[in-house]
């Protein structure tokens, strides 16, 4: 049997964004998973329009070609990990808009987080999580939260270190979230193929 595969998707586009500083961390971070293949997705190299479609894909078929080309790259996933900038105590509207754009594709599979800022993205983690429940995603427990200090150690806003430096922080986070991915990664893709 193939390895599940997830989806780590980069949710800022912004020219100057941090996201990839944390993104290239944590992909270094699983290159070589036992259980778990991941690949980089950023949501900078997906043509998607705004939201404009009749109704959500759970209800009839999207039109618009860009549309259905993300849904059909989502369906190959098992899972997903998202690397969560906070703004204004929210999710990014890129990252709202790309959920948007598909739902089935979503439905039983985990959502899991790597935030950063201020509080580490716990508000924008939180408000993912309530959104992914709509999206019939099993949200987990555990995340990675990149904030205060340890945010101002490695962004450019600050010392503009490198993640190795912040580490030590992150390790039992990470290891807690990579732990509880496996799990409901397993149960989901088991039920789903049942």
């Amino acid at each position: 049997m193939t390895k599940p595969k997830i989806a780590v998707i980069i949710s800022s586009t912004r020219e100057t964004r941090f996201a990839d500083k944390p993104a290239e961390w944590f992909m270094g971070k699983v290159a070589d998973h036992a259980d778990l293949e991941f690949d980089l997705v950023d949501l900078r190299d997906q043509d998607l329009p705004f939201f404009d479609e009749k109704a959500s894909n759970l209800w009839m078929p999207s039109e618009d070609p860009r549309a259905v080309a993300w849904q059909q790259k989502l369906a190959g996933y098992d899972g997903y990990v998202f690397i969560v900038a906070e703004y204004n105590h929210s999710i990014t509207g890129a990252l709202k808009n790309a959920l948007d754009q598909a739902y089935k594709e979503w439905n039983r599979k985990p959502l899991a987080a790597v935030g950063y800022g201020g509080v580490g993205a716990a508000r924008a983690i939180e408000h993912l999580r309530l959104i992914g429940i709509e999206l019939q995603m099993v949200p987990l427990r555990n995340a990675v939260h990149i904030g205060g200090g340890d945010f101002m150690k490695v962004s450019p806003l600050g010392e503009n270190g490198p993640m190795s430096a912040i580490e030590g922080h992150l390790q039992g986070s990470l290891d807690g979230m990579l732990d509880e991915l496996v799990w409901w990664t397993r149960a989901t893709r088991a039920a789903r193929d049942a």
